[in-house]
């Protein structure tokens, strides 16, 4: 199986840009091939890294709702076959990693039997890749639902305020009020200005009982990117955001 990444945090903070420059680090690093998922229904990972999806999950979710009410599985498929035929050929290829989208459902009911098949085919395909990177969306849902059922490394991503540190204290209660299997788990604070926490910072850090990993500083560039519609990996590598992150991933052991 390959080495399983995680990244959460409270949304606002960063948390999609950092998973994709992490990526793109595991790619320069000669890390590939690495299976990428978006978990976040507000799926802007393929923005970070500059590739288009044809489909996300939610897509295939609703395709599959509705034949389902009008029984029209082609080749008399089963509604399970339908779905893990269709998630097969939901993956982006990019470049030194594959992509694949929850992405957002339009229509009513849960995403329950969706993420029972993702969790499969992630665990069918994950043998393939030398890394899995999860992007989930804010707060735990997918973590408590163990879409991924073991986690190397979990990323807790956090702004500066108290309640951005408050936020990722939580996730990290949860975690082991769920006695969920997560190997490191390392704080990250992101946006910091001059990356630097003051004291109130670093005393809620302390509180949560949080393992300070690194700190990346607020980075003009991120925003000019970002409006500019350009990839964010595609960032000098001297930007302020991607030389701290860099600096941070060199510390850690990310292989087993």
């Amino acid at each position: 199986m390959g080495y399983k990444i995680a990244v959460a945090g409270k949304g606002g903070t960063g948390k999609t840009t950092l998973t994709g420059l992490l990526i793109d680090y595991l790619v320069k690093k000669g890390q590939g091939p690495i299976l990428a998922v978006d978990a976040d229904a507000n799926a802007n990972l393929n923005e970070v890294l500059g590739v288009e999806i044809e489909e996300t999950i939610g897509e295939i979710r609703e395709d599959a709702s509705k034949r389902s009410l009008e029984d029209n599985f082609p080749g008399g498929m089963l509604k399970a076959d339908y779905l893990k035929y269709k998630l097969s050929t939901a993956v982006t290829e990019g470049d030194g990693y594959d992509l694949i989208v929850m992405g957002r459902s339009q229509g009513p009911g849960c995403y329950c039997y969706v993420n029972g098949v993702l969790k499969t085919q992630i665990d069918s395909l994950s043998g393939n890749y030398n890394y899995l990177v999860v992007d989930n969306e804010a707060g735990m849902e997918h973590l408590s639902r163990k879409v991924v059922e073991e986690i190397d490394t979990l990323f807790l991503v956090s702004d500066c305020s108290r309640r951005g540190i408050q936020a990722v204290g939580r996730i990290r209660q949860l975690i082991d009020e769920l006695k969920l299997n997560v190997g490191q788990v390392y704080l990250i604070v992101n946006r910091a200005p001059d990356g630097k926490l003051n004291e109130g910072t670093m005393e809620e850090i302390r509180n949560q009982q949080l393992d300070l990993i690194g700190v990346v500083p607020m980075d003009p560039m991120v925003y000019e990117y970002d409006t500019s519609g350009k990839p964010l990996v595609e960032m000098p590598e001297d930007s302020l955001s991607k030389k701290a992150l860099y600096d941070i991933l060199s510390k850690i052991a990310l292989k087993k």
